[in-house]
């Protein structure tokens, strides 16, 4: 099944190496598409881009990826020791008060991975999580509303509250999860402590459109109470950064021979306009 939104992975020009890294690693590994600035692949079936864009950003744990494991205690021991070593270990392997077994770890290439030993009753095993920080501590359930409300397809799952006796307000959200298109996604508050990170271009998310009309409209959401940049890539009102593309943009730039052309159209916009590619590609 095409993925329609998916996860852009930030990498100093080594997507190549990443790619190679996540098969040892994860086992369930496929390439999908290459070229020289993004590399298509997929872990457990689920669809990352692995863009190929030099020093000026670097991924952080504002944007992390649970690793549902589903009650493999050799699966979940083996990823924490692949991917600490060379990493960093945020939350060592152990129990809490949330899973019997659970850890959040950052890879070598500075991609944050929350392993529970826990099973998701849904095929899709690893899901993005949103990290709300700081300021937007509190603002869990108010991202909750405002997606689902872009998404016409969308759909809440399960929420849990923070605990009485936290100073956040009452009803904040600790934790919801929530499905956009075909991509469940998991939201958290990052609680009292201060956090020295934030959302950065490091992580974004791709959404493929097949109309200008569905270009438009989600552009323009995200943009309201938050921030045009160039060639698709969009920031929200919290942040999170979104690349709003074509579906059939990689076939404009590989398959008709006017890549040049088609890329050169592409760098003088912010908003995608599909007409002026498929223009630049005839």
């Amino acid at each position: 099944m095409n993925k329609t939104i998916y996860p852009c992975l930030w990498f100093n020009n080594n997507a190549r190496e990443a790619a190679g890294y996540y098969k040892d690693v994860f086992e369930d590994v496929n390439i999908l598409s290459e070229n020289q600035l993004v590399l298509m692949f997929e872990i457990y079936g689920v669809k990352f881009m692995g863009l190929n864009g030099g020093e000026m950003f670097r991924p952080n744990p504002a944007v992390s990826y649970f690793v549902y494991c589903g009650g493999d205690d050799a699966k979940i021991e083996r990823l924490y020791a692949s991917l600490s070593k060379d990493g960093r270990v945020m939350m060592p392997l152990e129990k809490y008060d949330w899973s019997a077994k659970y850890a959040w770890v950052e890879d070598r290439f500075g991609i944050s991975w929350q392993l529970d030993i826990d099973a998701i009753n849904n095929p899709q095993k690893i899901v993005p999580a949103l990290l709300f920080a700081n300021d937007k501590r509190a603002k869990v359930g108010e991202a909750l509303s405002y997606y689902t409300s872009i998404f016409d397809d969308s759909r809440h799952i399960i929420s849990f509250p923070i605990p009485s006796g936290s100073s956040m307000p009452d009803g904040a959200l600790m934790f919801t999860q929530f499905r956009l298109k075909d991509l469940i996604f998991n939201a958290l508050s990052g609680g009292e402590p201060v956090h020295e990170f934030d959302f950065c271009e490091g992580n974004s998310f791709v959404i493929e459109c097949e109309t200008q009309k569905e270009i438009d409209h989600y552009w323009s959401r995200f943009a309201e109470e938050g921030m045009e940049s160039m060639c698709g890539w969009v920031r929200d009102k919290y942040g999170v950064w979104w690349q709003v593309i074509p579906s059939m943009l990689e076939s404009l730039i590989v398959n008709s021979g006017k890549g040049q052309q088609v890329g050169q159209a592409l760098r003088q916009m912010k908003k995608i306009e599909l007409d002026v590619l498929i223009n630049a590609a005839q």
